[in-house]
């Protein structure tokens, strides 16, 4: 008897901790708000699962205890139990991944108008690459990679000299517009993610990976990594700052170019050697 009441106070104690809870997510700031629908309802399916098994066990630990001289009935099986609980346990399954995998298919479906910009990661910091005038964002390869090339930009592609190159892990971007963001890792696993966002993906090194978002709320967004990188993990993050198209034109006129950027290297390349 009292495990069986132990067991519904742990119930109770659940659900109270849930409610009560300070702990919440942070208010979204894009258009995910579908991913939140998704995870409220797995709590409500996981919740009712939960509290069912353990009422009814709860139930069986008082309906059936020891009574002197009351013998227990054998029944080896019965069908229709069975058949009722492979019918609730297939629809409790297909309300929880059939929300998943519809907000999947939005997830990896790209607005034919978003902005395309890359973050790579490297232990431990991550940098941006914008499309210049051509709007388009040049290759890009590892064995590019020196002192003077950290992204790895290909030197020899033409779409890639306009390229706007950040490296100081601030990102600006326009409030509204949809921005698919082009995901590369020069040495181990990393995960880009902004709580606010709710969008997240893995960067796999040798593999471009993607997703895509649209801002809805104009502010500053810590960039983090969720995947462990290595001893500075905790350190690596970055600032997302979401402005209006105005502002964002304003700060984007006055990044540095791959191109831009390889002369300066070289014109300091030059005063060195002569000194």
């Amino acid at each position: 008897m009292s495990i069986a009441i132990a067991m519904l106070l742990v119930v109770a104690g659940s659900i109270l901790f849930h409610v009560l809870s300070p702990w919440r997510a942070t208010p979204i700031a894009s258009n995910w708000g579908f991913i939140d629908d998704t995870m409220g309802l797995t709590f409500l399916v996981t919740t009712a699962g939960f509290v069912a098994v353990i009422v009814f066990m709860a139930y069986c630990l008082y309906r059936f205890r020891h009574v002197p001289g009351r013998r227990a009935a054998y029944e080896p099986e019965n069908q229709k139990l069975e058949a009722w609980l492979g019918i609730v346990t297939t629809i409790a399954v297909i309300i929880l991944l059939a929300p998943g995998l519809l907000v999947w298919g939005q997830f990896i479906t790209v607005p034919k108008d978003a902005l395309e910009i890359e973050a790579v990661g490297v232990q431990w910091n991550w940098s941006f690459r914008l499309p210049g005038a051509d709007a388009q964002l040049g290759s890009s390869d590892v064995r590019y990679i020196d002192s003077t090339n950290s992204l790895g930009l290909s030197p020899a592609d033409p779409k890639g000299q306009d390229d706007l190159l950040i490296t100081s892990g601030e990102l600006h971007l326009p409030l509204g517009k949809p921005v698919k963001v082009l995901l590369r890792s020069i040495d181990v696993l990393h995960d880009f993610y902004v709580p606010e966002i709710r969008a997240k993906m893995d960067l796999v090194p040798g593999i471009v990976t993607y997703f895509w978002f649209t801002p809805t709320k104009i502010g500053e967004y810590e960039i983090l990594c969720a995947a462990y990188c290595g001893t500075g993990h905790p350190q690596m993050r970055g600032k997302m700052v979401i402005e209006s198209e105005a502002d964002f034109e304003t700060w984007r006129t006055a990044q540095q170019t791959f191109e831009q950027s390889r002369k300066s290297d070289a014109s300091r390349d030059k005063r060195a050697s002569a000194q």
